[in-house]
């Protein structure tokens, strides 16, 4: 195989799994690992990819780097989907109380869902706390649910309200689950996410709830972005597509965190 369909193949495995490990490439291509190393150079040099220890990330997963939620949607959807139907068999129609859903695709998928939600009781109902307008405006579509928008500075690229005002809203409340999102999820450094504002109200999501249960597709295991929101014994329950690898699992194990395969 010529070095040219050796780097299209990383590419597209970068746009699938986020990540590409310079052993695995290796045993693929049948190839040393040093001529693994001289590929991710040169796609590193076209902008491709950012080298890290063991292989590289996709270049949308460097450190700083965030898409709008417009330009995440479609990715990843198959897994998005199973991911919030697994969410919702959290929230089944004899639950009362209040959750709170974090600004997200993925959490998105789950507000769509929620649209639909009927309580066992006639008098029932279910409150739904966010800082996103979108999400806020889906499940207010559903007569059974309660929405309770939190304000704040309003994030064009995700459409979430952050700062201080968001911040000191949250300080009083403390919803029996919390539906996160996140950019990154990283066996020493956590749940991440890209900006410090947005990070800061995901800690307040993670921290004030009696339950942080983390919706991440398997493109967000083991990457690092700039800022960490919760450690992974902050969170109760990380639902995913795919079985993260042997050091995020046995990371998982120890922080006592429940991982489901949606």
């Amino acid at each position: 195989m010529y070095a040219e369909e050796r780097q299209q193949h990383i590419e597209g495995q970068l746009a699938e799994a986020g990540r590409v490990a310079v052993i695995d490439l290796a045993r693929t291509f049948d190839v040393s690992s040093e001529t693994v190393r001289r590929d991710l150079d040169q796609l590193e040099a076209r902008g491709v990819l950012r080298r890290v220890h063991g292989g590289a990330v996709s270049a949308a997963r460097i450190s700083r780097v965030e898409e709008s939620v417009a330009a995440r949607t479609d990715r990843n959807s198959d897994a998005k989907e199973r991911i919030a139907l697994a969410a919702l068999a959290l929230i089944p129609s004899t639950f009362t109380g209040a959750i709170s859903i974090d600004s997200g695709t993925t959490t998105s998928r789950l507000a769509q869902h929620l649209r639909d939600w009927q309580p066992a009781a006639s008098a029932g109902s279910l409150t739904v706390i966010t800082n996103s307008i979108s999400i806020a405006a889906i499940v207010s579509e559903n007569p059974h649910i309660e929405v309770q928008l939190i304000g704040g500075r309003l994030r064009g690229i995700t459409g979430a309200a952050v700062g201080s005002a968001t911040l000191a809203q949250l300080s009083g409340i403390r919803p029996d689950i919390a539906f996160l999102g996140a950019n990154g999820v990283h066996a020493d450094f956590g749940f991440s996410t890209p900006d410090p504002d947005e990070a800061a109200v995901k800690s307040a999501l993670t921290r004030g709830s009696r339950r942080a249960i983390a919706l991440v597709d398997a493109s967000k295991l083991g990457i690092e972005t700039l800022m960490s929101f919760a450690s992974l014994s902050e969170v109760d329950t990380i639902i995913t597509d795919h079985s993260p690898d042997d050091d995020l699992t046995l990371a998982l194990e120890r922080a006592d965190v429940e991982t489901v395969i949606a």
